[in-house]
Order: structure tokens, then sequence, then C-alpha cells
């Protein structure tokens, strides 16, 4: 049984993965087609930014089909993502981009809300915002009791509904897979509650926060904004990291920046998906939507995808990709 079936607060965990599209380039479909059109154009921009509707997409479709990158470039698009570090590490592997990611030098970042949380689900008197070393002793104690009680939890399922809050309280500063079953649950946040104890102890007897952060698991959150154009998305992170092959939780994050792309600048990122569908665009004479692929309006003709799957296999891999990237819907079925 999963998280989300398991524990009855399980519609107030934090989600996994949160991402918004702060800041895009407005008319980026015409910008694109224009630069597109250019370089087989004696005219200037200006006269090649006069197009229809219809003229613009049929540019783009163009790009997409020949794999015509470097007009693609122009557009740019702004993320904030809240993910863990395990995320984080394989987002900032995407070389052409700009990132600036929550320094844990400088904050406890996600910690100290569920901190303060657990004090409350205890009863116990945690200030707001510690400054003293008995301020941090009494987060790290209250911190301690928690993993306690779900060290009891594991040992006796009855004592389970017992700490249903202490996980949701924990989902606040660390990632928790919600497709897990409440054993793996329990023992993570075990994990995760010791772990934070002994940061808060150590912050307690003086050590600089940079080093305390040092017995911190990977999946604490952090809060990164990431700037991509669109040839990045389109031709290697979005293509990378929306495949069923992908680790869950970037997986998660970029059908979050897939939904939100497609809204903004459907011309654009129509086009955009997994690699299979980057290779399968390439080589037919028009391309196609990912939806078209996923309804089945489009058949691969491909004989394998990059990750070998074969023909006959690909659409139902798309698919599972998508549908396991869904953890509203996933919330919304089991509640």
């Amino acid at each position: 049984m999963s998280l989300l079936e398991a524990t009855p607060d399980a519609a107030s965990t934090t989600p996994p993965v949160s991402v918004r599209l702060i800041s895009y380039t407005r008319d980026a479909p015409r910008l694109v087609a224009a630069a597109a059109r250019i370089t087989v154009s004696k005219k200037p921009v200006e006269k090649a930014w006069e197009m229809q509707p219809s003229d613009i997409e049929k540019w783009i479709r163009e790009l997409v089909r020949r794999g015509h990158g470097s007009p693609l470039e122009h557009a740019v698009y702004t993320f904030e993502a809240v993910c863990s570090r395990v995320c984080s590490h394989q987002l900032v592997r995407h070389r052409i981009a700009s990132y600036t990611q929550q320094s844990m030098r400088y904050t406890e970042g996600f910690l100290r809300s569920m901190v303060l949380e657990i004090c409350s689900i205890l009863g116990v008197d945690c200030p707001e915002k510690p400054s003293s070393s008995a301020d941090y002793t009494v987060y790290g104690s209250a911190l301690s009791r928690a993993a306690e009680l779900v060290q009891q939890a594991l040992a006796e399922e009855s004592s389970r509904v017992h700490v249903d809050g202490i996980v949701v309280a924990v989902s606040k500063a660390y990632v928790i897979n919600p497709k897990w079953n409440m054993d793996t649950v329990l023992h993570q946040i075990r994990v995760h509650l010791s772990a934070t104890a002994a940061y808060y102890e150590m912050l307690a007897k003086g050590v600089p926060r940079e080093d305390a952060r040092l017995v911190l698991p990977h999946a604490v959150r952090t809060r990164v904004v990431f700037t991509m154009n669109a040839r990045e998305l389109l031709e290697s992170f979005l293509p990378l990291r929306m495949c069923s092959h992908a680790q869950w939780e970037i997986r998660m994050l970029a059908w979050s920046v897939y939904d939100q792309l497609v809204k903004v600048h459907p011309e654009i990122f129509q086009y955009a998906g997994p690699r299979c569908v980057l290779q399968e665009n390439r080589v037919r004479v028009e391309p196609c939507s990912l939806d078209a692929y996923l309804l089945g309006q489009c058949v691969f003709t491909i004989e394998r995808c990059p990750e070998l799957v074969p023909r006959k296999g690909i659409q139902n891999c798309l698919r599972y990709a998508r549908d396991s990237s869904r953890y509203a819907e996933d919330k919304t079925a089991s509640a």
C-alpha cells in the first residue's frame, strides 16, 4: 500500500516537486519564426516579423522537422522549482542554462517549517526563529522524539495512526516518493528526522551552518531558479527527462515544465516530448504533436527508441511516462 493510499492525511503532504513558469519571451513563436525566415531571405528582420499565425506555425514546424535549432535559442523561459537536492543535481547537468539555487550556508531552507509543525504535534514550545544554542537544542530534542515515535510505529503497526502528522510535517522539508509503501516511508522519515536532529545539535554546539549541513540527506528540499532557451528545452532537457527511463522526480518536474510551456506557446512546444518523439519527428514528412502520439493519431515508425524500446512498445512506454508523472491526479484518485 502506497503513501497516498495508506495515510489519511496524504492529501496534506507536500507534493514531491513544484514548478512554475515565472518569466518568458512573450512573442517567442513570432521571434523564432522570423529568425528562421531571415536565414533564407534578403528581407530585414522587421519585414520577416510580419507573418500570419499560420505562417508562424509553418516555419516552426519546419524547424522541428529539419532539426534547425538555432532560431529557437532566441526564446528563453525561466522557472522556479522546489525539489530535492537529488533532483537539482540532475537538473544542473543541463549546461546550456542558468541556475540560481538556495544556499544552505545562509538559511535552513525548508527545515524550520518542518520542525515547527512537529513541535506543534508534540506539544513542545519551540521558538519560531532560533537564535541561541538552547533554541537549537530544543529543535534537536523535538526531532529526536519524533524519530522515536516513528521507530515505535515501525515496530507496532497499531501505532502508525499517531505518526500521520509527522509524515506530513517531514514532507515539508524532504521529498517523499508517493508510490512508496508505508514501511519504506517510515524508514525514510526516521532517518531524515534523526539526521536533522543531528544538524540542529551541531548548530547548538557552535558548528557553522555550512559544516552542519553535511549531515543532511540528499532528499532535503531546495529552491532553484533556472532559465533555458527553447532549443535546450526541445532538444535536450525535455527529451531526456520526460522519458520513462528518467528518475521519477526529475521526470515529474519535466512533465510539469512541459505542461506550462505548451499552455503559453503551443506553436513551439506541442512537438516537445521524450527522445522517441524527437527522433520520430526528425524522420517524418510532417512532425506530430506529443498529444497525437499519445492518442494514437500518429504512429511511430522508428524501429526502436534511443532507449531501445521496440516500435510496438513505444506508445505504451510514452503513456506510462506521462501517467507516472501526474502526482496531483494520483492524489485525487486515491482520496
